[in-house]
């Protein structure tokens, strides 16, 4: 019987792992240095955890079951909303603003495709209870920190303030159902698909060739913090967007204030999403083609969404792996120190136990050491000291023990040295 992974799914061999360790613990470091903590959430959930946020045609993206109790249930696909139902269920009474971050795999069943697995990573963060300018600088620095500290320095952040988009709507009383389409229409970037959608033969909306034409100027309308201007200038004349367009002016004076420099302002940039409020932003690397985008995110309240408070969340979710193809593109793959530093080596049977000893006594002193298992002869065990890379062999024979000593050998120089038995790991550490 021959068995195959699941379609969609990968391995990760030891230097793949610890290539994604490695990033992951820069991630770590980068979003503690800014308060945020770890929490972690179930890989399954209700499944009306999902279809309340992202409506019932989401079902046929999900892995989704029934489990023994008759329960409906699935497996994230994103983690943005476990994350607002561990809020409502935990941490209501908590103080604001609440800095958290989470990392984990998600699950969709999607066609496969470069870049785009079933299974697949997400490191993220959620700034709950912070509804300020500053609040959402904070978040777009620290992604940005985060990628600088991995070494990816291309990335652009491209920034949009729904609250424009959604003002427009509201002067022109356009219904939930017709916002909802125009916005996925938006998100898909597609200029001349939003021409026809909007005044091709089968119109979402009919008789507003106004708000087609602000909407048509608005999606056209991306570069730096200059175009500003341009932006009041267009939506000047209505009043719903007043309060949405101080905002925005407020995060690009703030921004710089968190010394973030590499943004641009794109106003057609969606998300897509209804539960987004206010500001949005990705971030695309360049020179990656089809799978530049390596984050998304924005400004939302989920948590009324799911019957809670009136309370506003930013945050993004970085792909991780997307993260990691950028890397290796951008920079090739690093090479890493071996995992061991020392390789303990007997050089005949009656020392065997004696080596093990020895090996136990350097992995206490924190000294990462590998010992012979499978009985290797003499010229063999220093091929695979070589081959492992450790920077010390510690080779235990009868004569050097009857003296209460070990050989250590440099295997970069090459120079051998007898060393006391209690005094191994204080050479190892000290050389």
């Amino acid at each position: 019987m021959e068995f195959e992974r699941p379609r969609g799914t990968r391995d990760f061999l030891f230097e793949e792992m610890r290539q994604r360790k490695a990033a992951e613990d820069i991630l770590r470091n980068v979003f503690e240095n800014y308060g945020f903590g770890e929490v972690q959430t179930p890989l399954f959930e209700d499944l009306k955890l999902f279809t309340t946020k992202s409506g019932e045609e989401i079902v046929d993206q999900l892995y989704n079951f029934k489990d023994k109790g008759d329960r409906d249930l699935a497996l994230r696909p994103e983690i943005t909303a476990p994350i607002a139902r561990l809020y409502l269920n935990e941490l209501q009474k908590t103080s604001k603003p609440i800095k958290l971050y989470y990392y984990g795999s998600c699950f969709r069943y999607e066609r496969p495709q470069k870049g785009r697995f079933r299974q697949f990573w997400q490191f993220g963060c959620e700034l709950i209870g912070a509804k300020t300018p500053e609040g959402d600088a904070e978040v777009i620095a620290m992604c940005n920190n985060s990628l600088e500290a991995l070494g990816i320095r291309t990335a652009e952040i491209n920034i949009n303030h729904l609250g424009l988009i959604r003002g427009l709507f509201a002067h022109f009383d356009i219904d939930a159902k017709t916002q909802r389409e125009i916005m996925v229409v938006i998100d898909k970037g597609d200029k001349d698909l939003l021409k026809e959608s909007l005044i091709g033969k089968d119109p979402i909306i009919k008789d507003k060739g106004e708000l087609n034409e602000v909407l048509f100027k608005l999606m056209d309308m991306v570069g730096d913090a200059s175009i500003i201007e341009d932006i009041r200038k267009l939506v000047e004349p209505y009043e719903e967007t007043e309060e949405s367009l101080a905002e925005f002016e407020e995060l690009i004076k703030t921004l710089e204030s968190f010394q973030l420099f590499n943004y641009k302002l794109n106003l057609g940039v969606a998300r897509g999403l209804d539960y987004y409020t206010g500001i949005v932003f990705e971030v695309y690397v360049q020179g990656l083609g089809a799978q530049k985008q390596v984050c998304g995110g924005g400004t939302y309240n989920l948590v009324k969404l799911f019957g809670g408070e009136d309370v506003v969340s930013t945050g993004f979710a970085l792909g991780f792996d997307r993260l990691m193809n950028a890397i290796e593109e951008l920079n090739g793959k690093e090479e890493l120190e071996p995992i061991v530093s020392t390789y303990v080596a007997a050089i005949s049977d009656s020392t065997r136990h004696d080596a093990f000893k020895i090996a136990q006594t350097l992995r206490k002193a924190d000294i990462p050491t590998e010992v012979d298992l499978s009985r290797k002869k003499f010229k063999k065990l220093l091929a695979y000291a070589n081959k492992i890379g450790v920077k010390y062999t510690v080779l235990v024979g009868e004569r050097d023990l009857e003296e209460g000593k070990v050989t250590i050998k440099d295997m970069e120089s090459g120079k051998q040295e007898l060393v006391a038995i209690d005094d191994v790991a204080k050479y190892i550490k000290s050389n």
